[in-house]
């Protein structure tokens, strides 16, 4: 795991389980809080950055997939399910909707670190990936920022989202048409201004781009290689 010390939330009504979990993950140095229920989780993530959630399905209140489908777009955090036996459905349910694993009850202690490790591995392999610099410009989309000559720029969700797809495609050429339907957005011109407000912090010379390029006709292109 490298120096990287994962900071993980176990939910679960049930404080046998959060205590045992908790145990657990303690011995191999992870950083823990807990949660009883829906409200409690939303309440921890308000206020910390989590790298990974550990959730029971079955729980007073909102149940956990609840808990998914209201904050998975927010919080973008990983999510291993805890099920008890004869919850199926409720599991492929929860991973239609978002969760990235699940275990069932009872579960074996090496088992669930080997999930852990697995999902965090791959989580910090994904936002590596989310992270370029060429020349003296830096993106990252993990932060939301461009750091161009020293001087930093934040970028917004829209751009983001923008960002993101041309880097996974570098070289590829996306029509107004294509980023509209990106964004939701089907006003040619709107999409112009973004583009041009992209390149203000990009660019070093934004009249004269030399990585988000207009192929006439055709639409936009991002250069990065």
């Amino acid at each position: 795991m490298d120096n990287f010390i994962a900071h993980i939330l176990v939910v679960d009504d049930d404080e046998g389980i959060r205590d045992l979990v908790k145990k657990y993950l303690n011995e191999n140095n992870y950083l823990v809080n807990t949660a009883v229920n829906a409200e409690d989780a939303v309440a921890k993530i308000e206020l910390i950055e989590f790298d990974l959630i550990i959730l029971d399905i079955m729980m007073p209140g909102k149940s956990g997939l609840e808990f998914i489908q209201e904050n998975k777009k927010k919080i973008k955090t990983p999510i291993i399910l805890l099920t008890a036996k004869g919850e199926a459905n409720e599991r492929v349910e929860g991973l239609e909707i978002g969760a990235d694993d699940y275990l069932p009850k009872p579960f074996e202690p090496k088992e669930l670190i080997l999930r852990i490790q697995n999902i965090i591995q791959k989580t910090k392999r994904n936002d590596a990936k989310r992270v370029i610099e060429f020349e003296n410009i830096k993106i990252d989309l993990n932060k939301r920022t461009i750091l161009k000559k020293d001087k930093e720029y934040k970028i917004n969700d829209t751009e983001k989202m923008i960002l993101e797809k041309m880097i996974n495609s570098p070289g590829k050429t996306f029509s107004r048409n294509d980023i509209g339907q990106l964004i939701k957005l089907d006003k040619e011109r709107s999409i112009d201004v973004i583009i041009t407000r992209l390149r203000k912090k990009i660019e070093i010379d934004p009249k004269n781009p030399k990585f988000l390029q207009t192929i006439r006709g055709a639409g936009y292109v991002l250069w990065i290689e």
